[in-house]
């Protein structure tokens, strides 16, 4: 074709266009020779199909985070109000009822004192790193006060919003109240208020942050999720610690700090008696225990599946739907084990047993829920009971530590059990769909990164011993100073009367129930013998010097 003859087309389409560095383009790439309008309509053409791709990727980007948002805050929902219920019936069920509406007060407090305490230093010292950076590998150092969330939920060109927006804090606070509640019952019915909320901001904003920070940031040195470039640390042994839903990071952290508390706190008056024998001192109501163990079961339905934090995509969907599954089954194995056992030993169907064994499956369950098959979870639940059945028996009757609810089984032994199951038999492929391409999933099969009964080379395995450790001398360091110096203080335990009486008429809340046998506080004369708050007859009924508080298991 002729110079005059392109140079013609060329003009046409400047003229269709407006612009002569567009018009040369077209006419590049198509051929104008014939038809000008032509050449333009062909380029508008293409130029509108590749827009339309690129606003459905777009489109489909944002339905896809909104998605994942929604599934987040609904996993929180179900987190804070049937669990959080959950606990609250089961602690006062199991409890006498002069002190019940103590314990309910406990637990609500627990929800407020944990969201200012986690608000203002927790989340900040669990997750807090600027978009780009690096924390380090012991406690986070950005965020206070949901500062930086703040600015990355208006302004969402910074790219942060998934990790560090509203709904993160949300639903991690979900989690920090679950493993504070877990104490209450432990020190039920002899704790004073004020030591109880101090406890409870102390754990919420520092204790537990500091753990959730080793195993669940990308920071951490315990996280399955560290790329190795984190402030200089690298993950555990190159692999880091599976644990999917807080067996250890929630359930471990709230059993050793009830362990503390119970241990430091001493026993109720007349739990044991002047030999130590063993009192029996059963909760007021089974029903309020059966009805919270349902709560707190369908609560964990946000609490394991929703730890994944994703669902948008099919892979996605795949690890939470198995995850519900495995929940399911292992609290289900782990309630008809506890029957049955119990029912050897006794000949007797206990109901609140039960609901205890159905408990412990769930915590068992949490560290591995994403990475174990079906068949590996019935495993775990039966294991679960046995673990359930044998440290309740252990703290109650060797240690003589006195935990009305049975807090430090069910979560301390109970979470370790369910926190090395993974080493044993997490499967290498569900390893991989889990962690994918970092982190722990890193040359995943090579490696030999998953379940030593898979053929697994123990590093795994190793991590779940080092966390469950860590977790242990951590918790128990800082709750143990804790407890030690508010006894000290003589702040920790309720006066002698009090505790007779019944919290509910002695302190702030009102008694709701009839109690029928609270005991009147006494004259100073009738008391002087024994101590503030003991007559000659209610020490000696009640057990002696042990079981006013002033043995070896105060």
């Amino acid at each position: 074709m002729s110079g005059p003859v392109i140079n013609d087309c060329i003009q046409e389409v400047i003229n269709l266009v407006s612009d002569a560095s567009l018009a040369q383009k077209i006419c590049d790439k198509y051929d104008c020779s014939l038809s000008a309008s032509a050449c333009v309509l062909n380029y508008l053409a293409k130029r509108e199909r590749e827009l339309s791709l690129d606003f459905s990727q777009t489109a489909r980007a944002e339905v896809a985070t909104s998605l994942d948002v929604a599934y987040v805050l609904f996993s929180a929902y179900l987190i804070f109000g049937p669990m959080q219920l959950g606990f609250t019936l089961l602690c006062a069920g199991a409890i006498r009822s002069k002190n019940s509406m103590n314990v309910l007060m406990k637990n609500i407090l627990d929800a407020c004192t944990c969201a200012i305490g986690f608000y203002l230093f927790g989340y900040a010292f669990s997750y807090g790193h600027k978009f780009g950076q690096s924390s380090n590998g012991f406690i986070g150092n950005w965020n206070f006060a949901l500062s930086y969330t703040t600015e990355v939920s208006s302004n969402l060109a910074l790219g942060d919003f998934q990790t560090q927006g509203w709904h993160v804090w949300l639903f991690q606070w979900a989690f920090c109240v679950v493993a504070t509640t877990i104490v209450s019952g432990a020190v039920a019915e002899r704790c004073t208020f004020v030591a109880y909320l101090a406890y409870s901001f102390f754990i919420s904003s520092f204790v537990y942050p500091v753990v959730a920070h080793w195993v669940w940031s990308p920071d951490g040195w315990l996280s399955a999720f560290n790329t190795g470039a984190a402030g200089g640390y690298a993950r555990i042994l190159r692999t880091g610690a599976i644990d999917f839903a807080g067996a250890g990071v929630v359930h471990m952290t709230g059993g050793m700090a009830a362990l503390m508390g119970a241990w430091i706190i001493g026993p109720r008056i007349g739990r044991f008696d002047a030999s130590g024998k063993v009192n029996e001192m059963k909760g007021h109501s089974a029903t309020l225990v059966v009805m919270g163990t349902f709560l707190l079961w369908f609560g964990y339905y946000g609490f394991a599946p929703g730890a994944n934090l994703t669902i948008a995509t099919m892979s996605g969907a795949v690890v939470v739907s198995r995850v519900a599954v495995n929940t399911t089954l292992s609290a289900a194995t782990a309630g008809l084990v506890t029957l049955f056992v119990r029912y050897i030993k006794s000949a007797t169907w206990d109901t609140v047993l039960v609901c205890s064994g159905c408990l412990g499956g769930l915590v068992s369950i949490s560290a591995g829920c994403a990475v174990l098959e079906p068949w590996a979870a019935v495993l775990c639940g039966l294991g679960a009971a046995i673990v359930f059945i044998s440290s309740d028996y252990m703290v109650l009757y060797k240690m003589k530590i006195d935990d009305p609810v049975g807090a430090v089984a069910l979560h301390l032994f109970c979470g370790l059990w369910g926190l090395i199951f993974p080493g044993l038999l997490a499967k290498p492929q569900y390893v991989l769909d889990v962690y994918g391409d970092h982190g722990l999933g890193t040359n995943v099969r090579a490696a030999g990164k998953y379940g030593i009964l898979y053929g697994g080379h123990g590093q795994v395995l190793l991590c779940q011993f080092i966390e469950a450790l860590a977790i242990c001398a951590w918790v128990g360091t800082m709750m143990g100073t804790f407890f030690f110096i508010f006894k000290v203080a003589k702040q920790l335990r309720v006066h002698v009367d009090q505790e007779l009486a019944g919290l509910d008429v002695t302190k702030q809340v009102v008694e709701q129930y009839d109690t029928g046998g609270s005991v009147a506080p006494q004259p100073p004369a009738e008391r002087a013998a024994f101590g503030p708050g003991v007559t000659t007859s209610a020490f000696y009924s009640n057990g002696g010097e042990e079981a006013v508080g002033y043995g070896p298991n105060v």
